[in-house]
């Protein structure tokens, strides 16, 4: 299935959206957020997967620059992913008139999933789902986006990409000039992470070619939330595409574990 169309615009300008599965009045909602080349269509089948195999809503947006959204005016600001989840994402959920959250990131996305749930008040939240995501920047990371630099200049990658975005140089150099720009070396996020008070999974493949499992540590050590994590024997940054049958029974049964302490925590409160 393709999703619903939710027609959505911010300040004045369009974003691509789709909802699955059940209304948001209906059952929490998994907000799908995604990477930093990423869109609405490369979840691919992933979303209504994740709905039948939850019971959840789940609701995705390409942000402004990827997918069919409305582009941005480049370069972005080192601060892109602050601004997403500070500025955007809020006002998002409100449009899509969400009312119980999961936040599912992947890589960037993740990143901006952690920035939200650490730096706004949003009691709509329930849970977090982080797939490869970056707390801070490592060497394997710069060099893996170095080399796609030279794979969307030299070879048919920026023909793949444009499948998927209106304006692909717009994607494309949006993300890459931001993350290789020296300015972004020093980038860290983990001073959000002892804020964050709802349960987080953290998943990412063992053979991860833009994070090592460093980053998992950074998160352990500020948390003061319920951690859990696996790791997906021989996945790359995208385990929930490339080991779908690892990955997401794994992502369920979270969402499932949430969905019974909240049950639980209802039912004392009644």
């Amino acid at each position: 299935m393709t999703g619903r169309d939710v027609p959505i615009t911010l300040d004045g300008r369009d974003i691509e959206a789709k909802f699955w599965g059940p209304a948001p009045g209906e059952a929490p909602t998994i907000v799908m957020l995604h990477e930093g080349l990423g869109a609405v269509a490369l979840w691919r089948d992933v979303p209504q997967r994740l709905a039948e195999l939850t019971g959840c809503g789940v609701f995705a947006y390409s942000r402004f620059g990827y997918g069919k959204s409305a582009p941005v005016t480049l370069p972005r600001p080192l601060t892109y992913m602050h601004d997403e989840a500070l500025h955007n994402l809020r006002r998002i959920l409100d449009a899509a008139g969400i009312q119980r959250a999961i936040l599912l990131g992947h890589s960037d996305g993740g990143s901006i999933a952690a920035i939200y749930a650490g730096g706004v008040q949003d009691f709509r939240l329930r849970g977090l789902i982080l797939i490869a995501a970056h707390f801070f920047n490592e060497d394997i990371c710069v060099a893996s986006i170095a080399a796609a630099k030279i794979a969307y200049e030299t070879t048919n990658f920026r023909e793949k990409l444009a499948r998927y975005h209106a304006d692909v140089d717009n994607a494309f150099w949006g993300w890459n000039r931001a993350w290789l720009d020296p300015g972004f070396r020093d980038w860290r996020i983990d001073d959000y992470i002892a804020t964050i008070r709802v349960p987080v999974l953290l998943l990412q493949g063992s053979a991860d070619e833009y994070g090592t499992l460093a980053q998992f540590e950074v998160f352990k050590a500020e948390a003061y939330c319920p951690v859990e994590t696996a790791i997906i024997p021989g996945a790359g940054h995208s385990p929930h595409i490339s080991h779908p049958a690892e990955t997401l029974p794994q992502i369920a049964a979270f969402i499932d574990r949430i969905r019974r302490l909240e049950a639980v925590s209802m039912q004392n409160n009644a």
